[in-house]
């Protein structure tokens, strides 16, 4: 009998075998793939500095980059669905996210070469992610987890102090790293907040963006090293792309989206043998039948506005460029 991905990924842990995971949002297709057997033709990655690819030289721009976003009614009438859900309280935050169609010269393969990210994959026919958002990292019987919640252009009018005292990005930023600290409490001990919205920079092709993170960490529970598929069983998806509280609120997504996540919002993992680093596959393109769809979106709180959100979606339809 075949064994599942997260089966395999409890046996290479436990063995000291490295590998790299990728977990779809909806948990259905997890994929492992021991280091020393990917065949760099139809997979490429760098995991923060790890990976199979030699370093290339980046373009200033990228040509004929053209966004075609879906509608703002569809857009508009989703955001009210949610919004419902929220007056009702069966949710707290959602992430509400849509595809959007993207014209360009570049192939898939291209545009991950030229792109910059803590964590970027390449698998071919099917799509590309360059994130810079963390998932959780495992070392030395630590769980540390870093959820990336509020997002700003650094030509804002003072956007640092904008997007640190933005009540609705505080209040969502809030939300995540409470349903974070509680999905660590299921598979660690003693898990505390280490350090709470700091502010990171991401240069982009079009525009720089500040971008708002926390720390969390914990004492991983026996049980779940180094039976590692279990823990990222129990957790995922991650808070952060889908919101509080977790199962109610992936159930709305699914209902209010009308398309197939995929990959997208799922995590890539590495293990070197010792330690796994892992990243929330946002920042993301899809090869599909109809060209190429670039997937994204934001937290959606009561005190949200739809065309504010609407145009967030689209600011992060973008490549990392520096």
């Amino acid at each position: 009998m075949l064994k599942s991905g997260f089966e395999q990924i409890n046996s290479f842990t436990a063995a000291g075998i490295p590998y790299l995971c990728l977990v779809d949002f909806g948990k259905s297709e997890p994929m492992v793939f021991p280091l020393d057997q990917i065949d760099s033709a139809k997979l490429l990655f760098s995991i923060n500095g790890k990976s199979n690819i030699e370093v290339t030289e980046n373009p200033v721009s990228i040509p004929n980059w053209r966004k075609h976003p879906v509608s703002q009614n569809r857009y508009r009438t989703a955001f009210e669905k949610v919004q419902q859900h929220l007056h009702y309280g069966d949710s707290f935050l959602l992430n509400l996210t849509f595809p959007t169609s993207v014209e360009t010269d570049l192939s898939l393969k291209q545009i991950f070469g030229i792109s910059h990210a803590k964590y970027k994959v390449w698998l071919k026919d099917r799509f590309i992610t360059f994130s810079p958002e963390p998932f959780i990292t495992i070392e030395q019987g630590m769980i540390a987890s870093f959820p990336m919640k509020g997002t700003i252009r650094t030509s804002a009018p003072d956007a640092k102090r904008a997007i640190l005292r933005n009540q609705k990005e505080e209040e969502e930023h809030l939300t995540i790293v409470d349903l974070i600290r509680n999905d660590l409490a299921m598979v660690a001990r003693d898990v505390k907040v280490i350090s709470y919205r700091y502010v990171e920079t991401v240069k982009t092709a079009q525009s720089d963006l500040f971008q708002v993170s926390s720390k969390i960490s914990g004492e991983i529970l026996p049980q779940y090293w180094p039976k590692l598929g279990d823990l990222l069983e129990k957790i995922l998806p991650a808070g952060s792309i889908s919101g509080a509280p977790k199962k109610k609120t992936i159930e709305i997504i699914k209902s209010v989206e009308g398309y197939h996540r995929g990959f997208f919002t799922g995590i890539v993992g590495l293990f070197d043998g010792e330690k796994f680093d892992s990243g929330v596959m946002i920042r993301f393109m899809e090869q599909t039948p109809q060209g190429l769809v670039y997937k994204s979106g934001g937290g959606i709180t009561v005190n949200s506005k739809w065309e504010s959100e609407y145009q967030e979606m689209i600011d992060k339809v973008y490549v990392p460029i520096i």
